[in-house]
């Protein structure tokens, strides 16, 4: 019996564990496909949080790739300006790249969230490690879900680039992403280089900051999020042409609800699969402590590290609803337990009728021997 019961326990644990899904295969249609995968409902007015790419960049992801899960979910392209000087770090120069990357051909819809500055405002950040407040552009008030998504590949100051950091510095407003990179102590970007905070308390930031998107989407429509892994360089999108050639294998595309869990799958995969960047790429992560934003943002419980990855290469994983799974794991174990209690009912039921007739027999055999 108690067998049967850590098999069940161990059955229901492993309900805990996030699902990660994953494809070699990288093609826009299979974007749509892992999406479907996750089997749920982005509700409302949902916006496609992506990477616009920097000035010379080839590496970012290409609107026309993104074409197939654009029209699917029925999104709109969302990215914020820059608190560096380069393509995109105000909103007219940051429209003039939109059109030169071709966002805006066949009349995609492309919101940049602090399109208007002076508009920007403040998420409180729940049991702050680092920073108390998060500061976001006003347009990301039109919106009731998100798509998360994220090119993987290296950062020279996150030490790495995926769902955590666009759902961190990349809907972090311009001003928002100075007061991450300075650990709370200036809004100004033009004087944010001579104010860098250590890299524990930006780390820090960034888990601050990422709890309250997905907090904020999570209490709405919904969040969900896609790594892709192509193009994999030491640098972020933001490097543009500077951005080294990358050295990893393309290696995929990942689909999760948690954000913290399908990053790091996606390290782990790197981990897995030694190519001739790998270990520049795992001491560039070291050096920055890209590992500790997983560490903040699971402090803030908006996923967990413990995750299940689901091949779909290498079986048919016909997803069932997480809710519906826990229902039926319940029913199990109640019906065990009531088998269970049955059982010794009866067991204890038939030992009452044994023992009431032995003493009927003692008793007869008393009386006859009287």
């Amino acid at each position: 019996m108690l067998k049967y019961f850590l098999i069940i326990l161990f059955f229901c644990n492993s309900l805990q564990k996030a699902k990660v899904y994953y494809t070699r295969n990288i093609s826009p249609s299979n974007i749509v496909k892992m999406y479907k995968l996750l089997n749920i409902t982005l509700s409302g007015k949902t916006g496609l949080k992506v990477h616009s790419g920097e000035i010379g960049g080839i590496y970012f992801l290409h609107p026309d790739f993104l074409q197939e899960i654009y029209d699917y979910v029925n999104g709109t392209f969302i990215e914020c300006n820059t608190a560096y000087e380069a393509g995109r770090h105000n909103t007219e120069i940051h429209k003039e790249l939109l059109r030169n990357h071709s966002w805006l051909d066949n009349n995609r819809r492309f919101v940049i969230m602090d399109e208007n500055p002076e508009n920007d405002f403040n998420l409180t950040v729940d049991d702050p490690i680092a920073i108390s407040e998060n500061i976001v552009g006003e347009h990301l008030l039109e919106f009731d879900s998100c798509l998360v998504l994220s090119h993987l590949k290296g950062h020279q100051l996150g030490g790495f680039g995926g769902a955590l950091k666009q759902l961190s510095i990349g809907f972090g407003s311009q001003k928002g992403k100075t007061w991450m990179h300075t650990g709370g102590y200036t809004t100004n970007w033009t004087i944010m280089f001579d104010h860098f905070t250590d890299q524990t308390t930006f780390t820090n930031a960034m888990g601050d900051a990422a709890s309250t998107i997905v907090n904020y989407f999570r209490e709405r429509g919904g969040i969900a999020f896609i790594n892709v892994m192509s193009n994999i360089s030491l640098w972020c999108d933001c490097a543009g042409g500077l951005a080294p050639v990358p050295k990893i294998h393309d290696m995929g595309i990942l689909a999760s609800t948690d954000p913290v869990a399908i990053d790091r799958a996606c390290l782990d995969l790197i981990i897995k699969h030694v190519d001739e960047g790998t270990e520049e790429f795992m001491e560039q992560l070291k050096n920055a402590l890209g590992e500790n934003t997983l560490a903040a943002a699971e402090k803030h419980g908006i996923g967990t590290k413990d995750y299940e990855l689901i091949d779909i290469d290498k079986q048919d994983n016909t997803p069932l609803n997480t809710t519906l799974i826990i229902i039926i794991c319940c029913v199990v174990v109640i019906l065990l337990i009531s088998g269970i209690v049955v059982f010794a009912f009866y067991r204890r039921k038939k030992k009452i009728r044994e023992s009431t007739s032995k003493f009927s027999l003692l008793s007869k055999t008393s009386g006859k021997e009287e």
